[in-house]
């Protein structure tokens, strides 16, 4: 299952805004896209970019904000034959694990470095994640950063 959110990011004079497609039991972050307006194209655009890295989940699990309850992203999904799952409104445990993404990141990275636009918000971003998803052990993966249990977990279920 994968899932996905979306955030503000600060920067100066402005806000961005980030999506992540993550997987949801090794918390690898799949996919993300920044963009400066919150319509939902910058939502679809990440999750064809996971699909097309890592091939299609059975669900995407998402909050129900607009960019998730609208067309673009509905059709999308649709077409590429996920199923879509939702958490009520004021519910967060299907994206407990990408809430905590967007906490981590924004403590260890953007709240050190006052942004000054969307070029040097995007650089600390790349650089973050790939820090998180090969180098940053996580406690319930057994210290392994969520990568190396990505692919492990793959490997697995091919030998399987």
């Amino acid at each position: 299952m994968q899932v996905s959110n979306t955030t503000y990011i600060p920067v100066r004079c402005n806000f961005l805004y980030l999506v992540a497609i993550m997987d949801w039991t090794t918390r690898k972050g799949l996919a993300w896209q920044l963009s400066n307006t919150s319509d939902a194209s910058f939502c679809v655009e990440a999750s064809k970019e996971a699909i097309a890295e890592y091939g299609k989940p059975e669900t995407i699990s998402t909050d129900q904000g607009s960019q998730f309850m609208g067309a673009a992203w509905i059709s999308t999904s649709t077409e590429a034959d996920i199923k879509k799952s939702m958490d009520g409104r004021g519910r967060y445990l299907n994206n407990i694990f990408i809430e905590r993404l967007w906490r981590s990141l924004k403590q260890e990275a953007f709240y050190l470095h006052e942004l000054q636009d969307g070029f040097q918000a995007e650089q600390v971003i790349k650089d973050w994640i790939s820090f998180y998803n090969t180098e940053r052990p996580q406690t319930a993966l057994d210290k392994q950063a969520s990568g190396e249990a990505f692919f492990n977990t793959q490997r697995h279920q091919k030998a399987a």
